[in-house]
């Protein structure tokens, strides 16, 4: 693919510069986070990032799979249609977002409420966990957000959470992403989710109000009128 005249690099040697270079335009790392998860769709990934134009989504998704960060694909018949995901290169991204995602989090500035995709509010998860407070907890939960569903496990002190729906979970909560992010990062109580109707809780509700304190946000950083 040839380069846009227009686009601009750092023309530094230091690798952090080149990697600016590869993920630093507007929507690229967003792009990348939404493949986190799995492959992807044109419409999936427009749907998931409202805010983007499509020709700014075609020019995104041109620019990483020519710098080998993802790959495009044609599934097999009926379907016949094309997904992106990214490379093995590129999924090392991951912890790349996540210090992202926990360095913000600080932000005196931070607006909280905002709506979140699907593969934010999980990765998201994976940020947060606080192994501590897991302490001796072993449960598996299904969360259901529509069509999309993922199993997440607590156990050891450690957490995962993949595409998916497991065979004997300990709960079940089916709900919106944002929903299920209010409880977590806002404080909205289980029940009054429940009695509000936004949310369907089967199994132990116990172990799901247990896991909706498992991944407290940091501290925020002092405001610069607080800094003197």
């Amino acid at each position: 693919m040839a380069e846009r005249p227009n686009r601009r690099r750092y023309d530094d040697g230091c690798a952090a510069a080149h990697a600016l270079d590869l993920i630093g335009e507007r929507w690229a790392l967003l792009v990348a986070r939404e493949l986190m998860l799995g492959p992807r769709r044109f419409t999936d990934l427009k749907a998931a990032l409202p805010g983007i134009s499509p020709n700014v989504l075609t020019q995104r998704l041109e620019e990483m799979e020519a710098a080998a960060i993802l790959t495009r694909r044609r599934l097999p018949p009926p379907t016949a249609t094309a997904v992106y995901e990214l490379t093995e290169w590129g999924h090392e991204l991951e912890p790349l977002v996540q210090g992202i995602g926990r360095w913000a989090a600080r932000s005196p500035t931070l607006a909280p409420g905002k709506p979140m995709s699907i593969a934010s509010v999980v990765l998201s998860f994976r940020t947060m966990f606080d192994p501590e407070r897991a302490g001796d907890l072993d449960a598996v939960i299904d969360l259901v957000f529509g069509v999309e569903s993922f199993v997440a496990r607590v156990a050891g002190g450690s957490f995962s959470i993949v595409p998916g729906r497991s065979t004997r979970p300990d709960a079940v909560v089916t709900c919106d992403r944002n929903t299920l992010a209010a409880m977590v990062y806002a404080g909205r109580p289980l029940d009054a989710a429940i009695d509000a109707g936004d949310v369907a809780a089967t199994g132990d509700l116990d172990v799901v109000r247990r896991f909706t304190g498992l991944f407290p946000l940091p501290p925020r950083a002092p405001a610069i009128e607080d800094l003197g």
